[in-house]
């Protein structure tokens, strides 16, 4: 394993459990040789709904992405 995995991995042990689990979802699907990731009803309506959010302009204010960024050391 890179350094930078295990800082990496060590950075997301920090992490409540359900961002955990996100990070652990996208690695895996990036180093599967699988390209689809199968997605829960839940997940599924709460993508759906971010995507309508968008096309009808309806962004996060820079200031709480700001927060986020801050509150996880970036």
């Amino acid at each position: 394993m890179t350094k930078l995995l295990e800082k990496a991995i060590a950075k997301a042990r920090e992490l409540p459990d359900d961002e955990q689990d996100s990070i652990a979802v996208m690695v895996l699907s990036m180093a599967s040789d699988d390209t689809a990731v199968p997605v829960d009803d839940e997940t599924r309506a709460a993508i759906l709904e971010g995507l309508a959010q968008a096309r009808r302009g309806e962004f996060v204010p820079d200031a709480e992405i700001e927060a986020l960024w801050k509150r996880h050391g970036a």
